[in-house]
């Protein structure tokens, strides 16, 4: 089930590819089509998956590398793909918002084959990244997603689009650089129980380990009675996250003995971690890539880009930077948790002083993704749920607010906020879901925005390694958001109509399509700020599963 969310999104984009520039109307339903099975599929998975259960399940693996490399070892790389509580939520986003950005690509009109066929490139890795556990897997789908849209915001973005298209790749990929060089040190630091309990003879194949066995195997690695050339090193990140499976001795053993620069290895590769995450999430200061590429990009693209790219920073970061190296985020909780205050504040008060209304959005994003890192540094069960959920809830809300700019800029060209007045009086249903996408997304009670705001800030306000203080600054966040989404509307929506451009006649109201793209978002704004249980239940588990390991380490 998993395996087909990566292969209905390749074979589409395969399908676009071998078609003839003739048959160019069919790319979009192709697209379309694609991208309704992935939530369809996204649905079952939903259906089938067991809320009470905190480990990983739908798992699916076979071996993809393996190459015996004398004393070094062996080489084994997996095809493993499985979800848990703190996958789930995002793969159901990202289904939901590909499907929207689907629809608003609509509007495309050039280079239409090669335009669908990088989108439904870019669902396939998206996905890939969520569902990966082994950590060259994950690898390659968080490093091949650069190439499509590095493209579609190169091809299809504004006037300044080439900046912004390599700005984000060089921004990217020095932030996987980092991440690349701790994921080799993992690799040569922890084996694979499992093969190496079959290399040494204790089993005769996968199906007869048991957890006794495990355990023998880690016995005989940490007195050193396994010989190297029978060791199995591995990318999987369930065996990299348990301490008994590292060499020791090792580069990043637990002991974390080796010092470098003045650091422990350990906290070194965490910090590495935390700062190629960090350029994809965004943190201050590594941000300054995401305003460039949502103004330059195309509607659908900064509909992906806000509502799921951004994502992979924070669940890459709570996936391996804090499921591998839980000392380090103990250690470094005080300044992840800074740098995610300093985030919401700053993101809001350039959000504040922004006239060009999608730059305002980016900003937006900024400050939100900010509550992300304070509730992960919190190290508490209500602010990594509170994350989590603040990740799902702001894929919702930052894809409709991009989509409602791209209604806009549609009509007249123009994104200045200064530009228009009194639109509600010409736009009506427009400015109803304006106003909604707004209020959610300053932490309005009854949307999504405000429980995820508020299961951060009470985690952070509990938590053993934050002082009180900082949850007293992250709240002007909440002010901020509140100014600057407020003295928008007004600016924009009240008064009588007035417009600077010359298209002043054709500001007509949502059209089908529209109301098919921004409807459902609002309504799924409205159902999980009334029932937020339908993604704690699902986060739940898994993440007091995280918070009881993290305690006993």
């Amino acid at each position: 089930m998993l395996s087909s969310l990566l292969f209905i999104p390749l074979l589409g984009s395969l399908l676009v590819v071998l078609l003839p520039d003739s048959r160019k109307n069919v790319y979009k339903w192709i697209t379309l089509v694609a991208c309704s099975l992935e939530l369809l599929v996204c649905g079952a998975v939903y259906a089938v998956f067991d809320p009470a259960q905190a480990d990983y399940q739908l798992l699916e693996r076979f071996d993809w590398i393996s190459l015996p490399l004398g004393s070094l070892g062996v080489v084994s790389i997996d095809y493993l793909v499985g979800i848990d509580g703190i996958s789930l939520p995002l793969v159901l986003l990202t289904g939901a918002v590909m499907l929207v950005g689907a629809l608003s690509s609509w509007t495309i009109d050039k280079r239409l084959k090669a335009y669908h066929a990088l989108y439904l490139l870019l669902t396939a890795t998206i996905i890939g990244c969520f569902i990966a556990l082994d950590f060259f897997l994950f690898f390659l789908f968080f490093e091949f997603m650069l190439l499509p849209m590095y493209f579609l915001i190169g091809l299809w973005g504004g006037p300044r689009r080439e900046y912004a298209s390599i700005k984000f790749f060089l921004y990217t990929l020095a932030g996987s650089v980092l991440i690349l060089l701790v994921m080799i040190s993992l690799y040569l630091s922890v084996m694979d129980p499992v093969e190496t309990a079959i290399n040494i003879g204790l089993i005769g194949d996968r199906s007869e380990i048991t957890d006794d066995i495990m355990r023998q195997v880690q016995f005989l690695l940490a007195d050193y009675k396994i010989q190297s050339q029978q060791l199995v090193h591995t990318f999987d990140l369930r065996y990299m996250a348990h301490g008994g499976n590292y060499l020791p001795d090792s580069f990043l053993g637990p002991t974390g003995e080796i010092v470098i620069f003045g650091l422990p290895s350990r906290m070194l590769a965490f910090l590495c971690v935390f700062l190629g995450f960090a350029i994809k999430l965004p943190v201050v200061p590594f941000h300054t890539w995401l305003p460039d590429a949502h103004v330059e990009a195309p509607t659908p693209v900064s509909v992906v880009l806000a509502g799921v790219l951004l994502k992979i920073g924070g669940y890459g970061f709570l996936r391996i930077g804090w499921g591998l190296f839980p000392d380090g985020a103990a250690e470094y909780a005080l300044l992840l948790a800074g740098l995610g205050v300093i985030s919401i504040v700053y993101g809001g008060f350039n959000a504040l002083a922004q006239s060009d209304l999608k730059k305002m959005i980016a900003y937006s994003s900024v400050s939100h993704m900010g509550f992300v890192l304070l509730g992960i540094a919190s190290l508490t069960s209500e602010g990594v749920n509170g994350a989590v959920y603040q990740m799902a809830s702001h894929g919702v809300l930052s894809a409709m607010l991009f989509l409602l700019t791209g209604v806009l800029y549609d009509r007249t060209h123009d994104r200045r906020i200064d530009s228009y007045r009194g639109l509600a009086s010409t736009m009506p249903a427009y400015t109803a879901l304006t106003a909604i996408a707004f209020f959610a997304s300053l932490g309005l009670p009854g949307f999504s925005g405000f429980v995820g705001e508020l299961f951060t800030l009470m985690g952070s306000f509990q938590s053993l390694w934050l002082p009180g203080w900082m949850t007293a600054v992250a709240t002007l966040g909440i002010i901020l958001a509140a100014a600057y989404f407020l003295w928008t509307l007004q600016r924009m929506f009240f008064g009588p109509l007035w417009s600077r451009t010359e298209f002043t006649g054709q500001l007509t109201d949502l059209t089908a399509r529209e109301r098919l793209m921004l409807i459902p978002l609002a309504v799924l704004a409205l159902l999980l700020g009334l029932f937020p249980n339908l993604l704690f239940n699902l986060s739940n588990a898994t993440v007091a599963q995280w918070i009881q390991r993290f305690s006993v380490e």
